[in-house]
């Protein structure tokens, strides 16, 4: 889904940011080459001059074990149509090897990975697309000459492309058969008519299957460059040694040789609240009230979360004591999007066995207002707070949970975030959760849309 993210987040960056906020800021490594930019709780930013390629770096000593992460900044908000779905694909094909590293010769980073028993993926999304590594400290030096290698030396070739589209193609349809997923991006297709936040991220399945190598292969020349990249290292490493083997691997390559595309496009003010309805295969019904809420960088982000936390988390939510108490939902779940550019807050209600779309409707969209109307309580934020910072010890444990934090901050457009947002999250208050909802959970503003189970097509009314 879209937004997944931010609310998984907020309820899991906790314990991984009071670390980081408990660290001391160790002196900067002083290497030749790199610009020491600034260091905020206990992480290391650095420029290689050659290049503009940030560097991330976070040692932790506790185990002999490290997490290398590469995040480009390009995600499905980089694509038009034609090439929705591009980013995504081209993340499959950066596996298939370069003429240096590749799995005729043995040399793949996929056999190296399996060799070292390394745990190794790549994921796609709005903003970002990012590589990762969890491996033994004492490989860190290849995992750099190996990543380096394929952001320019890729093999890019059709007779990849077309078995990789398959598998893509296979995912796409996995999600075909979600109602959620379906539901949810109808309704982002619906909010966006301009932003490229209109496509979803595995893309439109025609563009899936057609995009031409030359298509992808333009899409790797004009995005993977260091001045569009960001490495990451979390574990157990010396900051002297590991920006020394950056160099050594990324510093051949030059800046990117023209400037990285801006998404100039600003999605224009929506006039009245908008409705669209998916009618597919199912057993359950869903309502879905979406709303435009700023970016993720926005002072107001933190208590979005809050809010979706309060009408949608837990037992002792809104939602769920108006719904789900009252048989009428089976479950409730919100989120409110942190991304790169303006985003959406939210709310999807999944319909119990003789509920009606519209009923359940009617009493999420009552919810809201008395909300707006009558405010919240001192004790509902201090739980929703309490949850979020909670939630964290269970969901972001080791380096890995570390740098797939930062990773999304990235996106973002402001790393420092992982380490401010606690802190932005605990002064959330009742008065801010009532500014916000007033200010944002606007019926013209709003997007609703329903998941009708064509077998209980007849129960929507």
């Amino acid at each position: 889904m879209k937004s997944a993210f931010w609310l998984a987040a907020a309820l899991a960056l906790a314990l991984v940011t009071l670390h980081a906020e408990t660290l001391p800021d160790e002196p900067p490594a002083k290497v030749a080459g790199f610009t020491h930019v600034r260091t905020v709780g206990g992480i290391q930013e650095y420029s290689l001059d050659k290049n503009g390629l940030q560097v991330l770096l976070l040692p932790d000593h506790s185990a002999p074990v490290l997490t290398f992460m590469v995040t480009y900044r390009v995600g499905s908000r980089n694509e038009v149509t034609g090439t929705t779905g591009a980013t995504h694909l081209l993340e499959h094909l950066m596996f298939k090897g370069t003429p240096n590293h590749n799995r005729e010769s043995g040399t793949s980073l996929d056999q190296f990975l399996e060799s070292v028993g390394a745990i190794s993926n790549a994921t796609t999304w709005l903003d970002r697309t990012n590589y990762f590594a969890n491996l033994g400290s004492e490989h860190l030096e290849k995992i750099i000459e190996l990543e380096a290698d394929r952001m320019r030396n890729l093999r890019l070739r059709e007779e990849d492309r077309k078995p990789e589209m398959t598998v893509v193609r296979n995912e796409f349809e996995i999600g075909e058969n979600n109602p959620l997923q379906v539901l949810d991006r109808e309704i982002t297709a619906a909010a966006y008519v301009a932003h490229p936040y209109h496509h979803s991220t595995i893309g439109w399945r025609s563009d899936i299957e057609n995009v031409p190598i030359e298509k992808l292969r333009e899409f790797y020349n004009t995005f993977y460059w260091p001045d569009n990249a960001t490495v990451t290292i979390v574990g157990d490493f010396l900051p002297s040694t590991a920006l020394a083997l950056v160099d050594k691997y990324y510093g051949s390559y030059p800046h990117a040789p023209k400037p990285i595309p801006v998404v100039y496009t600003v999605e224009p003010a929506q006039t009245g609240p908008r409705r669209v309805v998916s009618k597919l295969a199912g057993q359950l019904g869903i309502v879905g009230i979406a709303y435009k809420t700023p970016s993720g960088r926005d002072p107001d982000a933190a208590a979005l979360a809050v809010l979706a936390a309060i009408l949608t988390s837990g037992k002792s939510s809104r939602f769920y004591k108006a719904l789900t108490d009252k048989n009428l939902t089976v479950n409730v779940q919100g989120d409110a999007g942190m991304f790169h550019d303006p985003s959406l807050i939210t709310f999807y209600a999944s319909l119990a066995p003789g509920a009606s779309h519209s009923q359940v409707e009617k009493v999420m969209t009552s919810e809201i207002e008395t909300l707006k109307t009558g405010g919240v309580t001192d004790t509902e934020v201090s739980s929703a707070v309490n949850q979020l910072l909670a939630a964290s010890a269970f969901a972001r444990d080791g380096s890995f949970a570390i740098a797939s934090a930062i990773n999304e901050f990235i996106a973002a457009g402001d790393w420092t975030l992982f380490v401010t947002i606690n802190d932005a999250l605990r002064k959330v208050s009742p008065g801010d959760i009532k500014r916000v909802a007033n200010r944002y959970l606007q019926e013209d503003q709003s997007t609703t849309g329903w998941f009708v189970p064509l077998a209980t097509e007849s129960n929507h009314e």
